[in-house]
């Protein structure tokens, strides 16, 4: 019994670290309806700062405790630099920019952090005056824990006192609702939405800047609190604070006896809890349907056109640039083809889903996944040739589009997203966990393709010519019957109801026709590496999806193979040329956010209709 207690009590010191950063995700996404992916680079930074101050300023109490202090000023100021000279500027953008541009943050942070502290991990003192147990029931109990337990509901009862005492605080609610009736009454709603910022980036800093003597300080740790902080936020439902001091402590519980009680499900319990919420409760446990932002008049979605002639023209050349151009690459070029060609097919069948059907996804790199291993697990349980693990690939996907895609088409928005990152958790936990069948992180090796494509240009033609067909495909499903009543779905689902369209059927089946096609190229990866690993399935997969949609531009049909050739093109050379590529590209994602807010292909066709 005293045991049970003491890990309870483990459980609530974590839940009430995770509260802090899910608190200020949930206002800032509450006000903005900004996804904000580098509130875990604020923590991460809230933590390093905290860490400088501490161990360089003076030493006793007041040292600590004010080098606390002054990490979550910093990590504030920090947030309110970001907000004015990047978020501002790009609110009328499309939400999915956003986060992008907050994506080329954390890469930028990432670096950032490495060159200032180090690659190694760094710990912390111990806070002064907490130091040492205290007795629960006979049992020793940190007092630094204990103290912790103690600081999420304070935290909670400011904050409600804040939201409920104040006119700011009335203002930040009332916008939480609908944040465009705010500005039509005269608030002035850049003050309002850097001042959320800067509460939020606060949170994030103190809860990083109080894991100082609990835990050992990573360049890892940013995206692993982000993830378990979108859970907390989803599932306690998005803009509610409450919720997400509910949710929090629901998590932390989870984990706390997760691992007594089912330990082979222990990584992924959390997102098994938040897609069972999803599913019984579409906007959290406390959560509430938010008014939609209005576009600007006379914005909404762009009218999907066939190409023009200079584009037909541009891309005739650019087929042609690509099927002659391999007999004089070398080795390593022809490697760097067949992945540019793989991930354009799995860029273009997540611009499927996310354009024409407005379905954003945090977890497409489920289906290319699964098919690797469809690809792989044909050959090692069934001999299959690579021919047959080609065709096994896609039906694997495309079984798991059917299951997933379900339950996700039901949603909207970030609750239909976060569904589909819960699938893939769950996916990349059984591919890890499951080591008779997968490998687990040993992988499956030897998935070679048959001897008459065992040479580099042999292959490379045949991932281009299926990668292309699969992309031609997608176009062609675009401006069908079938996909005109997908974007009319998109566009005012209640009117293509009202005319006989079935939304939901449509919309599973372009669910089900991008897993597909990203598990063909998922088993095309396959073949080209010699090998199936669980990070195929893994979040940063996904998220590379997302950065090639979104650069290249997601409202129009060349934008994923624009956005996919030019995030690998950069990766490559900057890797190559510089060990804080990160930096780099992060520095390059966001000048291309702000110079081209609807991105690159999006930015050409707006210019060519200028013209026109």
């Amino acid at each position: 019994m005293e045991f049970l207690v003491l890990q309870a009590l483990s459980g609530l010191a974590s839940a009430s670290s995770l509260f802090l950063v899910a608190a200020g995700l949930s206002l800032i996404f509450g006000v903005t309806r900004i996804v904000n992916f580098a509130h875990g680079s604020l923590y991460m930074l809230g933590a390093y700062l905290a860490w400088t101050f501490v161990e360089h300023g003076p030493g006793g109490a007041l040292g600590f405790w004010g080098g606390i202090a002054a990490a979550v000023a910093a990590t504030a100021l920090i947030g309110a630099v970001i907000e004015i000279l990047l978020l501002r500027r790009i609110y009328r953008a499309p939400e999915l920019f956003q986060l992008l541009a907050t994506f080329g943050v954390v890469l930028i942070v990432q670096d950032l952090a490495l060159a200032i502290w180090g690659p190694q991990d760094l710990l912390g003192p111990r806070a002064p005056g907490l130091r040492g147990p205290i007795t629960i029931l006979g049992q020793r109990f940190p007092l630094y824990e204990a103290f912790l337990i103690l600081v999420g509901p304070a935290v909670l009862a400011l904050l409600w006192l804040l939201l409920n005492r104040t006119r700011w605080g009335t203002l930040v609610r009332a916008a939480t609702q609908d944040r465009e009736m705010v500005g039509a009454l005269g608030v002035d709603h850049r003050r309002l939405f850097t001042g959320v910022f800067v509460l939020g980036s606060a949170l994030a800093g103190l809860a990083g800047a109080l894991q100082l003597p609990r835990e050992g300080l990573s360049l890892h740790m940013d995206l692993a609190v982000v993830t378990e902080a979108f859970v907390v936020v989803v599932v306690g439902g998005l803009g509610s604070v409450g919720g997400a001091f509910l949710a929090a402590v629901l998590i932390g519980q989870l984990h706390a006896f997760g691992i007594l009680v089912f330990p082979k499900i222990t990584l992924v319990l959390v997102f098994l809890v938040m897609a069972v919420v999803l599913v019984l409760r579409p906007h959290g446990l406390l959560g509430r349907p938010q008014a939609e932002a209005r576009a600007p008049s006379g914005a909404g979605e762009p009218v999907l056109r066939p190409a023009t002639r200079p584009v037909r023209i541009l891309g005739t050349v650019a087929l042609l640039c690509a099927i002659a151009l391999p007999p004089f690459l070398g080795d390593y070029g022809r490697v760097v083809m067949i992945d540019m060609a793989i991930l354009v097919l799995f860029a273009a069948s997540l611009h499927f889903m996310m354009g024409p059907g407005g379905m954003a996804s945090f977890g497409h790199a489920a289906p290319f996944g699964i098919g690797a291993y469809g690809s792989a697990l044909a050959l090692k349980l069934a001999g299959a040739p690579m021919e047959v693990g080609l065709a096994a690939a896609p039906f694997a996907a495309g079984l798991a589009g059917v299951a997933f895609g379900w339950f996700c088409v039901r949603l909207s928005g970030v609750y239909l997203a976060m569904l589909t990152l819960a699938f893939a958790q769950i996916a990349w936990s059984v591919a890890f966990q499951w080591v008779e069948v997968t490998g687990g992180d040993n992988g499956l090796l030897g998935v070679w393709p048959s001897d008459w494509a065992r040479d580099r240009l042999v292959y490379l033609y045949l991932t281009l010519a299926l990668c292309l067909g699969g992309t031609l495909l997608l176009r062609r499903a675009i401006f069908s019957p079938f996909g005109m009543a997908l974007r009319a779905g998109r566009d005012s689902p209640l009117r293509a109801e009202a005319i006989g369209i079935p939304v939901g059927a449509v919309r599973w089946a372009a669910f089900v026709i991008a897993a597909v096609m990203a598990g063909l190229a998922g088993g095309l990866f396959a073949y080209a590496k010699g090998s199936v690993f669980p990070t195929y399935l893994s979040i940063s997969k996904s998220v590379d999806g997302l950065v090639m949609v979104l650069l290249g531009g997601v409202r129009t049909i060349s934008g994923p193979i624009v956005g996919a050739v030019a995030f690998t093109g950069l990766e490559e050379q900057l890797t190559r040329v510089t060990d804080l590529w990160r930096l780099v590209l992060g520095l390059a994602i966001v000048g291309l956010v702000l110079a081209f807010p609807a991105g690159l292909a999006g930015a050409a066709a707006a210019l060519a209709e200028r013209r026109r």
